[in-house]
C-alpha cells in the first residue's frame, strides 16, 4: 500500500501547486499596492505644498493649476494597473481555503468510495497462503470487500466446514443462497452445516431445506446422506436404509464413500434383524468401476494478448454447469508460461463430491487469466459453447476476450 499512498501524495502536491501559485503571486501584488499607497500620499503632500505657496503669494492661480495637473499625471502613471491588482487581491482567500479543504475532502471521499481493501486483497491473493487460517482470513476479507461474489462465499463456507466451524459455515451458506439462489446442492450443504452446528439435533428448518433440495433434485447426495444419518440417530432404521440406498445408487462406483454408506446400511439392517444384502457384503474391489465423463481442453493464448500478460499470471481452466450452481464443477490451475497446454477435466477434479461433471447434462468450459491469482475473477478469458460432458472429445479454448465484471 505504501506505493499507492506515495502516488496519491504526489498527485496531491501537484494539485496544491496549482492552488498555491496565485498566493505566491499575491506577495508581488501586495508590494505594488504598498507602492501605490505611497504615491497617493506623495500626491497629497504635493498638493498641500502648492496650496501653501499659493496662499503665500508665490504662485499665481495659473501656476497652481499647472502644478496640480503635473502631480495628478505623475500619480496616474505610477498607479496604472491598480484596478487589476485590486481585482486579483479579491480572490486570494479562495485558493487558500481550497488548498486546506481539498486534501481533507479527497481523503473523506476515498474512505467512502475508495477500494483500498480490494487492492490489498488482490495483492495477497497473488501469493499462496501458508496456512489454512491465512486462507480463511483472506476469504473473510474477500466477502467483505466483494459481498456479491458467490464464489467467494462458497469457498469460505467450504473452508469453515473443513475447519470444523459448522456454525460459521451455516451463516456463510445462508449468505451464498441469498445471492446464488436456492440451488439443491447448496440447500443440502446448508442443512448439513446446521445439523452439525446444532449438535446433531434435527430441526424443522433442516427438514424443510432437505425436502426442498430433493424436490429440485431427487438425487441430491448431501441431502440423502444427511437424512439417512438423522434417521439412523433417531433409530428410524428403515428410513435410513431407504435414503442411503438411494444415495448409493446415485454415487459413481469408484466413489470411496460408497463402502462406508453400504456398511451403514448393513448396520441398520442388523438393527432391524434383517440379513445384510449381498451387495453390501461385496468387497469394494469386486465392484465394477464406472468410468466418468472426461473432457480434454486445449488452451491457448490469443496472439493480441502476448504483450499484455505476464508468464507468472495464473490460468484457471474450469467447467461450470449451464443450468445449476455458479461454482465450478472441475478445475485445473496453470500459468501463462504453460500455454499452450492440454488438460483433462473429469469427476476426479471435482471441488466437492456433490458437484461433478457427471451430475449435469450440459456444461460450459472457461479459461481465465487472473493476475492476482484470484479464482473468482480475472482480466482475460475464453469460453466454449454449451456441451454434454458425456460426449467427451477435445475442446479448444482461446483466451482472447476481456472478462466483464
Amino acid at each position: 500500500m505504501i506505493d499507492f499512498w506515495i502516488g496519491a501524495g504526489l498527485l496531491l502536491l501537484a494539485a496544491l501547486a496549482f492552488l498555491l501559485l496565485p498566493l505566491m503571486r499575491g506577495r508581488r501584488i501586495q508590494a505594488e499596492e504598498d507602492r501605490t499607497a505611497l504615491n497617493v500620499a506623495l500626491y497629497e503632500e504635493r498638493l498641500a505644498e502648492l496650496a501653501a505657496q499659493q496662499s503665500a503669494g508665490t504662485l499665481t492661480p495659473e501656476q497652481f493649476e499647472v502644478g496640480r495637473a503635473d502631480a495628478a499625471r505623475e500619480l496616474l502613471d505610477d498607479t496604472e494597473g491598480d484596478d487589476t491588482s485590486r481585482r486579483s487581491n479579491l480572490g486570494r482567500a479562495v485558493p487558500l481555503i481550497a488548498a486546506i479543504l481539498m486534501p481533507l475532502l479527497g481523503y473523506g471521499l476515498y474512505l467512502h468510495w475508495g477500494a483500498s481493501d480490494k487492492l490489498e486483497l488482490a495483492r495477497e491473493f497473488a501469493e499462496q497462503p501458508r496456512t489454512m487460517e491465512e486462507m480463511t482470513t483472506r476469504l473473510e476479507r474477500a466477502v467483505k470487500a466483494q459481498p456479491e461474489s458467490t464464489e467467494a462465499w462458497y469457498f469460505l463456507a467450504r473452508t469453515y466446514m473443513r475447519q470444523d466451524r459448522p456454525a460459521d459455515a451455516a451463516a456463510a451458506y445462508e449468505q451464498l443462497i441469498k445471492r446464488a439462489g436456492r440451488q439443491p446442492e447448496l440447500l443440502g450443504q446448508w442443512a448439513q452445516a446446521l445439523y452439525f452446528a446444532e449438535d446433531r439435533q434435527w430441526s424443522t428448518q433442516m427438514q424443510q431445506l432437505t425436502d426442498e433440495a430433493l424436490k429440485g433434485d431427487p438425487h441430491e447426495v448431501t441431502s440423502l446422506g444427511l437424512l439417512g444419518i438423522a434417521a439412523y440417530e433417531e433409530q428410524r432404521f428403515d428410513e435410513a436404509i431407504g435414503f442411503w440406498e438411494r444415495l448409493v445408487a446415485t454415487l459413481p462406483a469408484e466413489d470411496p464413500s460408497r463402502e462406508a454408506i453400504q456398511s451403514g446400511i448393513a448396520r441398520a439392517r442388523e438393527q432391524l434383524g434383517e440379513p445384510a444384502s449381498p451387495s453390501a457384503k461385496k468387497p469394494a474391489s469386486e465392484t465394477t468401476a464406472a468410468v466418468g465423463p472426461e473432457l480434454t481442453v486445449d488452451v491457448q493464448l490469443g496472439a493480441a494478448l502476448s504483450d499484455k500478460v505476464r508468464p507468472t499470471d495464473t490460468v484457471f481452466v474450469f467447467a461450470r454447469a449451464l443450468s445449476g450452481p455458479p461454482m465450478p464443477l472441475a478445475v485445473k490451475r496453470l500459468t501463462v508460461a504453460d500455454l499452450p497446454a492440454t488438460v483433462s477435466l473429469s469427476d476426479a477434479d471435482a471441488m466437492t463430491p456433490q458437484l461433478r461433471l457427471s451430475n449435469f447434462e450440459q456444461v460450459k468450459l472457461f479459461a481465465r487469466i487472473s493476475r492476482n491469482g484470484n479464482a473468482t475473477q480475472g482480466e482475460w478469458q475464453g469460453s466454449s459453447e454449451p456441451l454434454a460432458p458425456s460426449t467427451g472429445g477435445s475442446v479448444k479454448l482461446t483466451i482472447d476476450q476481456p472478462e466483464t465484471p
